[in-house]
């Protein structure tokens, strides 16, 4: 189970530089304030599920 959620951890914090990248490119070169909003937001909620992975795994150490 701990293998499964450190795994879970690193694809989101994968996807939350993805997002993060993807978006920050996208206002350089000027691209839709509507699209980068979204990205933006996706940006937060991954980040609250990496949060929430890691409040898990300290759980289950103990």
């Amino acid at each position: 189970m701990r293998d499964f959620l450190i795994i879970l951890l690193g694809l989101d914090m994968i996807a939350v530089v993805a997002v993060l990248l993807t978006g920050a490119l996208g206002m350089t070169t000027g691209a839709d304030p509507r699209r980068q909003n979204r990205l933006m937001r996706w940006r937060v909620g991954l980040q609250a599920v990496a949060i929430a992975l890691v409040v898990i795994l300290l759980l289950s150490s103990r």
